[in-house]
C-alpha cells in the first residue's frame, strides 16, 4: 500500500526535474536484512527525494532574497514616481520659460515693429503732403500772366520732385504692406506660443514657476534653446548643437521645437525688416529734402532772373521816356520853324522886306532870265519841316508803343515774381508739414487775379 502510494508522488517529483534518476538508484542492503528489497528501496528514495526538495527550497530562499521585492516597495515606488515627477515638471518648467521668454521677445518685436509701421505710416503722410505741396505749387506757378508761363527750369525740377515723390509713396506702401504681412505672422507666431505655453503649464500646478536666479542667468547666456537631460534629474541644463534633442513624450516637444524655431524666423525677419524700414525711411528722407532744396534753388533763382529782367525793363522804360520827351521837344521846335516858313497868316502882316515882290526883286527882274527860286525854296524847306514833323511823330508813336509793352512786360514779371514768391514761402511756411491737406477747389492765392486766356498777358 506504502509502494502504492508513493508512485504518484515520484513522478510528480520526476515531472519537477527532483527525481534521483540512475545516480540516486537505492544500494543493495545488507544480506542479513529481513525486509523486502522493493520496501527499503522506497523508503530510501522517499528520504533523498525529500532532501532533493530542502536544497532546492533553501536555494529558492536565497534568490528570493536577492531578487524579490522589500516590504517597502510602495514607498520606494512613490519615492521613485515623486522624483520622476519632479524631474519632468522641472523640465517642463525650463521648457516653459524658454517658451515665456520667446513669447515676451516676439511681443517686443511686435511692438518694435509696430513703431517701425508707425514710422514709415508718418513718412508716407508727409510724402502724400509733398506730393499736395507740389501740386499746389504747379498750380500757384498756374496763375502767372500768360507771358510768364512758357516751361522753364522751375516747371522741369518740379516735375522730377513730383516723379521722385511718387516713387518714394510706392516705396513706402510697398514696405508698408511688408511691414503688415511680418506682424500678421508675428502674431500667429506668438498665439502659437501661447497655446503652447499653455499646454505646457498644466502639470506645473504643484510646482513655483520661477526659476533660481542661477537657471535664468543661464538661460540668458544659453543658446535660447533648451532640452530635458537624461543624466540630470535635478534640473534641465540648457541645450547646445551636440546634445539637442526632441521627444515627442518628453518635456520638449515637438511642437515646443516648431513653435520657438517658427517664433526665431520670425523675430529675424522683423528684425531685417526694421532694418530695411530704416534704411528707406533715411533714404528717402535724404532725397525728399535734396529734392526739395533743389526746387527752391530753381524757384530762387527764377526770381533772380525775372528781377534782372524786371529792372532790365525799368532801365528801358526810363530811356525810352527821355527819348520821347527829346523827340517831343524836337517836335515843336520843328512845328514852329514850320509856322515860321510859311510866314504871317493875314497879308497886311506880311512886312515889305519878307515879301516876294518887294522892290528889290522887281527892280532885279526888269532884265529877262533874272527869275530867283525863293519860292521853290520856302515850300521846298516847308515840306522838308513837314516830312520831319510826321517822321518825328511816327517815332514818338512807336516810343509810346514800346513803352506801354515794356509796362506791360514789367507788370506780368511783377506778377510772375509775385507768383513765385508765394509758392516759395508756401513751400517753406509748409516744409515741417504740421498742416493738413488741402481741400479739393482751395484757391491758393486768393490776391492773384486769373488772366484770361488769349489777352497777351
Amino acid at each position: 500500500m506504502m509502494a502504492v502510494a508513493m508512485e504518484p508522488l515520484t513522478m510528480s517529483l520526476e515531472g519537477m526535474g527532483l527525481s534521483g534518476g540512475s545516480s540516486m538508484a537505492p544500494q543493495p542492503m545488507n544480506s542479513s536484512s529481513i525486509g523486502p528489497q522493493k520496501w527499503s528501496n522506497s523508503t530510501v528514495k522517499t528520504v533523498k527525494l525529500s532532501q532533493s526538495i530542502v536544497d532546492r527550497a533553501d536555494r529558492a530562499i536565497e534568490i528570493g532574497k536577492a531578487t524579490d521585492p522589500l516590504p517597502t516597495i510602495r514607498e520606494v515606488v512613490a519615492e521613485l514616481s515623486n522624483n520622476e515627477i519632479k524631474r519632468y515638471t522641472r523640465e517642463v518648467r525650463v521648457v516653459v520659460a524658454r517658451l515665456r521668454q520667446s513669447f515676451l521677445e516676439t511681443n517686443e518685436e511686435i511692438r518694435s515693429l509696430l513703431r517701425a509701421k508707425a514710422m514709415i505710416e508718418k513718412a508716407h503722410e508727409h510724402t502724400r503732403k509733398d506730393i499736395q505741396l507740389n501740386r499746389d505749387s504747379v498750380k500757384g506757378r498756374e496763375v502767372r500772366p500768360q507771358r510768364e508761363k512758357p516751361r522753364d527750369g522751375a516747371d522741369d525740377l518740379l516735375n522730377a520732385e513730383r516723379m521722385h515723390l511718387l516713387n518714394m509713396k510706392k516705396m513706402y506702401e510697398a514696405q508698408l504692406k511688408l511691414i503688415k504681412q511680418q506682424l500678421h505672422i508675428l502674431d500667429v507666431a506668438r498665439k502659437r506660443l501661447g497655446a503652447v505655453t499653455q499646454e505646457r503649464t498644466r502639470v506645473m500646478d504643484l510646482i513655483c514657476n520661477s526659476l533660481t536666479p542661477m537657471s535664468a542667468q543661464e538661460q540668458r547666456r544659453s543658446s535660447k534653446e533648451f532640452t530635458r537631460s537624461h543624466t540630470d534629474t535635478n534640473f534641465c541644463r540648457p541645450s547646445t548643437p551636440e546634445n539637442f534633442k526632441v521627444d515627442p513624450l518628453g518635456a520638449y516637444t515637438p511642437e515646443c521645437d516648431r513653435a520657438l524655431q517658427e517664433a526665431k524666423s520670425a523675430r529675424e525677419r522683423g528684425l531685417h525688416l526694421r532694418q530695411e524700414t530704416a534704411n528707406v525711411i533715411d533714404k528717402c528722407d535724404k532725397l525728399r529734402k535734396a529734392v526739395n532744396r533743389s526746387v527752391n534753388s530753381g524757384i530762387t533763382q527764377k526770381m533772380g532772373e525775372t528781377t534782372s529782367l524786371k529792372q532790365q525793363l525799368d532801365m528801358g522804360i526810363g530811356e525810352n521816356r527821355h527819348a520821347t520827351h527829346r523827340n517831343q521837344r524836337w517836335y515843336d521846335l520843328t512845328e514852329r520853324a514850320y509856322e515860321y516858313s510859311q510866314g504871317p497868316i493875314m497879308y497886311h502882316d506880311i512886312m515889305t522886306h519878307e515879301r516876294l515882290d518887294r522892290p528889290q526883286v522887281r527892280v532885279f527882274q526888269r532884265h529877262p532870265g533874272t527869275q530867283l527860286k525863293e519860292p521853290q525854296e520856302i515850300v521846298r524847306g516847308g515840306d522838308g519841316l513837314l516830312e520831319s514833323m510826321k517822321a518825328t511823330s511816327r517815332n514818338i508813336g512807336l516810343l509810346n508803343i514800346a513803352r506801354q509793352r515794356m509796362n506791360e512786360d514789367k507788370s506780368d514779371k511783377l506778377a510772375g515774381i509775385n507768383a513765385d514768391g508765394d509758392v516759395l514761402r508756401m513751400r517753406r511756411r509748409k516744409a515741417d508739414h504740421k498742416w493738413d491737406m488741402e481741400k479739393p477747389g482751395f484757391h491758393l492765392f486768393p490776391h492773384f487775379p486769373s488772366y484770361p486766356k488769349g489777352t497777351g498777358k
